[in-house]
């Protein structure tokens, strides 16, 4: 046990400076970064000059497509809970596809499990946006959601350039990458082995961007423009993964 402890204790040591960097950052956009209490990952929140609240984790993966370690974001904004929508790396997409066909037509499995996360759930039950206007994207990323014309409304051209810069090198093809309009918040999901700031920095400036669409979306909803299909009310959408004090 006293072996054990202090093992964690140079682990939460180390990785203190290790991580540095993240709490100078945190700091400086006067937010607050906090580490796991195993030392394995660390939480970042943000507030200032952002549409909304912005939690950052680094750790463990909590799902199964993801190997290692992944970067999980969350900006809440409490919009309408009917802003499901998802852009997903098209690797990764054409992966889930099959390993949802595969586990779904076994004659034992009648129905989605609401146990499966919506990034599966979502390639079953949603339309895929056909028309997507830059060859780049069409090409990297598959975007779908409960509506299409809610999904060409999120995917507006600050949002697509962001996409588009980010799959010349922070998402390469084949890098588990998913971006989500989900329960009113908008989510960004990566891999990434070890923390780096730069990157980071980035994929925060790509989840600011798609929560600024999203706000722009729900005022439409809002107006009355675009409505979802009555599918939505079909699913419900389990509790977010993510949500403990420390990364999982």
């Amino acid at each position: 046990m006293v072996l054990k402890q202090l093992k964690q204790w140079f682990t939460v040591r180390a990785n203190a400076a290790r991580w540095r960097a993240f709490a100078d950052w945190a700091d400086q956009r006067k937010g607050s970064f906090r580490m796991a209490r195993d030392g394995a990952g660390f939480v970042v929140e943000l507030s200032q000059g952002l549409p909304g609240q912005v939690r950052i984790e680094w750790g463990p993966s909590q799902r199964s497509y993801i190997e290692g370690h992944e970067l999980r974001m969350r900006c809440e904004m409490r919009l309408s809970h009917e802003l499901q929508m998802m852009v997903i790396e098209r690797e990764l997409m054409e992966r889930l596809e099959r390993e949802v066909f595969e586990a779904y037509t076994d004659t034992l499995k009648t129905r989605i499990d609401t146990d499966t996360p919506e990034e599966m759930r979502w390639l079953v039950m949603f339309p895929k946006l056909p028309q997507i206007e830059s060859k780049l994207l069409r090409e990297r990323f598959g975007v779908l959601g409960i509506n299409r014309e809610l999904c060409a409304s999120w995917l507006e051209p600050a949002l697509a350039d962001k996409l588009v810069q980010a799959s010349q090198d922070l998402v390469p093809a084949g890098r588990p990458f998913v971006l989500m309009g989900l329960r009113g918040n908008a989510y960004l999901r990566t891999a990434m082995a070890e923390p780096d700031l730069d990157q980071v920095q980035v994929l925060c400036r790509l989840l600011e961007a798609a929560a600024r669409a999203l706000q722009s979306a729900n005022q439409r909803l809002g107006e009355g423009g675009v409505w979802p299909t009555t599918t939505s009310v079909a699913w419900h959408s389990r509790p977010p993964e993510g949500e403990n004090p420390t990364p999982v």
